[in-house]
């Protein structure tokens, strides 16, 4: 598999550079961090749930999730305050090249009747956010100890000022959109 920090350093940068003009490198849009948000509500009932997915979230990302808190009760929802709720995984750096790839790469096309992402989830900043239904299509997650499925909030957060600029990045990395039309 190609590395792909190496691919965007030495190809996707020229590519935009020419493509959108710029005389200098630090102009072209780059992917700052992902952010893989996870939630956990079954925890309210269930202790180990939190445990267990934040365990499931190390083996995806290969990096130590941050339980994160309830910030006040809410009777509608069954909800105390300051409990734990939730997890979140920041990555930069060569692992979020990494994580970026084998997404791209490998769980992507694992999804049934993937047709391609939705060109249009993007924040009007430059950052795009998919959401995965199901853990199981990353494959260091073992099918056989699955308690349940749970999905995930994927955010891409970019340097990119705007919208179409975090596009065409996220497209020349490999994103494949889906064609709208």
């Amino acid at each position: 598999m190609v590395n792909l920090r190496d691919k965007f350093d030495k190809e996707i940068v020229k590519a935009i550079m020419k493509e959108k003009g710029y005389k200098n490198t630090m102009q072209v849009p780059r992917l700052l961090k992902v952010v893989i948000n996870r939630g956990v509500s079954e925890a309210r009932e269930n202790s180990k749930a939190i445990e267990i997915s934040a365990a499931e979230l190390a083996n995806i990302t290969g990096q130590k999730p941050l339980v994160t808190m309830s910030k006040k009760a809410i009777a509608a929802f069954h909800l105390k305050g300051n409990v734990p709720i939730g997890l979140k995984v920041t990555l930069r750096g060569q692992r979020m090249y990494e994580f970026v790839s084998k997404l791209i790469n490998i769980c992507l096309p694992k999804i049934r009747d993937f047709k391609g992402v939705s060109p249009k989830s993007f924040d009007g900043r430059g950052n795009y956010t998919i959401g995965i239904r199901e853990q199981l299509i990353f494959p260091e997650v073992d099918y056989d100890k699955v308690d349940q499925v749970r999905g995930m909030d994927i955010t891409f957060v970019t340097s990119a000022k705007d919208d179409a600029g975090a596009h065409k990045l996220l497209q020349m990395i490999g994103m494949p959109f889906r064609k709208e039309g």
